[in-house]
C-alpha cells in the first residue's frame, strides 16, 4: 500500500539550489547530461570542478580568518599564521638537537606550503647539518624556566643541548675538530665558526670603521665600541662591560674562580683561552705564523698584536695625553698612570700593582719559586719574559731594530730608550724643577739632588755633596 501524499501542497525546495541531505533523484527520473548526479552526489568529473569552484568561494568568502594583529598579514592556514607570529616576538620554538641553534618555524615544515607541500629540510648555519622532524624539538617555553641543572656546578640551562654542551667545561671533551689544523671544539657552531680562520671569511662587517669580524658576537662587541654602550656592569667594583663574556671573565677576579683546569700539571685558568694557550707550552706549538717575518705564536690575538710592529699601526689612543698603542691590555695599564688606580694587591705584604703579572712576579718573591729554565745553562726566572730575554744571550738575536739608524737590539725596553737620541724625547720631568730626562733612573738620581741635599759631607773639609760618588773624588785631592 502506497502512503498518500498531499496534493496542495509543494515539496520544500533546497536552499542555494543544493539538495537536502539525504534526498537524492526521484525514482525513474533521467540523470542530467553531463553528469547531474555527480551535483547531487558529489562523484564524478563536473562534480570535482563543481566542488573545486565551492572551496574557492568559501577561501575568498572567509578573506584568510587568519589574519596578524601586529601586520596586518593575511594567512591561509593557521600553522602558517603561528609560524609568522614568531618573528614579531623574537620567538624561536624550534631547537637544532646537534648545535642548539633555535628556528622560529619547525624546519622540517616548509614556509611556503601552498606551493612546497613537500618541501625539502631546512639547512642549520652553524652545524651545516639538514634539520628534520628528528633533529628539532620545540625549545622550553616560557624562556625564564631553565629546566636543565648541571650536576657539577648547579649552573641552569633553558634547553638540554646548552647544558650538554657547557658539560664540556668540565670533562674537558672537545669532539668537533678541524680537519685541517687539528683544533678541537665542543660545539659544531665553533667548529664551524672557526673553519672561517682558514677560509678568511669575515662575514660581519662594521658600517663605521670597516672592520670585519668571524664571529657576530665580536661584531656585536665591537660596534659599542662605536657607541660607547656598555650594558654589563659588575655588581663588586662597577666597572661595566661590552659584553656578557668580559663581564664573567671580569668576575672571576673577585671570586677566584678558575674553572679552566690544566690536564697535564692541574693549573686553573679564568679563561678558556688562557688554558688552550698554556696547552701549547706542554707541546711547543705556534700555529699562528706572521707572514712577513715568519715568527710563530701560539695565539692569534698574539700574531694580530705582532703584526702592527710591521704596520706601525697603534689603534688604541689614550684620552688623557694622546699616546697610542698597540693593544687594548696597553691603554688599560697606560691609563693607569692617569687615574693612580693599582688592583692589584699582594695578599702575604699587601703591596699594589697597576698589572696582574708583576704580581705574579712578586709573589714569588715571597715563595722564591723560578719557574722558567734555560734549556742551555739551566739558570732559572721568575718570569717568562726575563728568560726569552735570557735566551738571545745564547742565540745572539737582536729583533728589535731602530727605523732611523738601523742599530738592533735585544729588548723592546732598549730601543725606546734609544729612539729618544732621534726623536729628542724626555718623557721624565721632575716635579719640583721641570727639569727633564730620557730615562727613569737618570730622574730618579736627579731627585736625590732634591730629596738629600748636602747629605754626604767630607770629614776633612766639611764641604757637603749629593752624592757618594763625588764625595769620593773630592776626597781625593786631600790623599794628594
Amino acid at each position: 500500500m502506497s502512503p498518500k501524499r498531499c496534493r496542495g501542497s509543494a515539496a520544500p525546495q533546497p536552499e542555494h539550489g543544493r539538495s537536502p541531505r539525504g534526498q537524492g533523484r526521484a525514482e525513474g527520473q533521467p540523470a542530467p547530461p553531463g553528469g547531474g548526479e555527480a551535483e547531487a552526489g558529489g562523484h564524478g568529473r563536473g562534480g570535482r570542478k563543481h566542488k573545486e569552484t565551492v572551496v574557492r568561494q568559501r577561501a575568498s568568502a572567509r578573506e584568510h580568518p587568519n589574519i596578524c594583529v601586529e601586520c596586518g598579514k593575511s594567512f591561509a592556514q593557521s600553522s602558517a599564521l603561528l609560524a609568522h607570529r614568531c618573528s614579531h616576538g623574537g620567538e624561536k620554538p624550534f631547537a637544532c638537537l646537534d648545535c642548539g641553534k633555535s628556528f622560529g618555524l619547525n624546519p622540517k615544515v616548509p614556509q611556503d606550503q601552498s606551493s612546497h607541500a613537500g618541501g625539502s629540510p631546512q639547512s642549520c648555519q652553524d652545524c651545516e647539518k639538514k634539520v628534520g622532524a628528528a633533529a628539532t624539538s620545540p625549545a622550553p617555553r616560557p624562556v625564564s624556566q631553565k629546566p636543565y641543572k648541571c650536576v657539577d656546578c648547579g649552573k641552569s640551562f633553558g634547553r638540554r643541548t646548552d647544558l650538554v654542551i657547557h658539560q664540556r667545561i668540565h670533562t674537558g671533551e672537545r669532539p668537533y675538530k678541524c680537519p685541517q689544523c687539528g683544533q678541537s671544539f665542543k660545539s659544531s657552531s665553533n667548529l664551524s665558526a672557526h673553519k672561517r680562520t682558514h677560509l678568511g671569511e669575515r662575514p660581519y662587517k662594521c658600517a663605521d670603521c670597516g672592520k670585519s669580524f668571524i664571529y657576530s658576537s665580536s661584531f656585536l662587541s665591537h660596534q659599542r665600541t662605536h657607541t660607547g654602550e656598555k650594558p654589563y656592569p659588575c655588581a663588586s667594583c662597577g666597572r661595566s662591560f661590552f659584553d656578557s663574556s668580559a663581564l664573567i671573565r671580569h668576575q672571576r677576579i673577585h671570586t677566584g674562580e678558575t674553572p679552566y683546569q690544566c690536564p697535564h700539571c692541574r693549573k686553573g685558568f679564568k679563561q678558556n683561552s688562557s688554558l688552550i694557550a698554556h696547552l701549547r707550552t706542554h707541546t711547543g706549538e705556534t700555529p699562528y705564523q706572521c707572514p712577513n717575518c715568519g715568527k710563530s705564536f701560539k695565539q692569534s690575538s698574539c700574531l694580530i698584536i705582532h703584526q702592527r710592529t710591521h704596520t706601525g699601526e697603534k689603534p688604541y689612543q689614550c684620552g688623557n695625553c694622546g699616546k697610542s698603542f698597540w693593544e687594548t691590555s696597553a691603554l688599560i695599564r697606560h691609563q693607569r698612570i692617569h687615574t693612580g688606580e693599582k688592583p692589584y694587591q699582594c695578599p702575604q705584604c699587601g703591596k699594589s700593582f697597576c698589572e696582574r703579572s708583576p704580581l705574579i712576579t712578586h709573589m714569588r718573591t715571597h715563595t722564591g719559586e723560578t719557574p722558567y729554565q734555560c734549556p742551555h745553562c739551566g739558570k732559572s726566572f721568575k718570569q717568562n719574559s726575563s728568560l726569552i730575554a735570557h735566551l738571545r744571550t745564547h742565540t745572539g738575536e737582536k729583533p728589535y731594530q731602530c727605523g732611523d739608524c738601523g742599530k738592533s737590539f735585544k729588548h723592546s725596553s732598549d730601543l725606546t730608550r734609544h729612539k729618544r737620541i732621534h726623536t729628542g724625547e724626555k718623557p721624565y720631568q721632575c716635579p719640583q724643577c721641570e727639569k727633564s730626562f730620557k730615562q727613569p733612573s737618570s730622574l730618579f738620581v736627579h731627585l736625590r739632588t732634591h730629596a738629600r741635599e748636602n747629605a754626604y759631607q767630607c770629614s776633612e773639609c766639611g764641604k757637603t755633596f749629593c752624592e757618594t760618588l763625588t764625595l769620593r773624588w773630592h776626597q781625593r785631592i786631600h790623599r794628594r
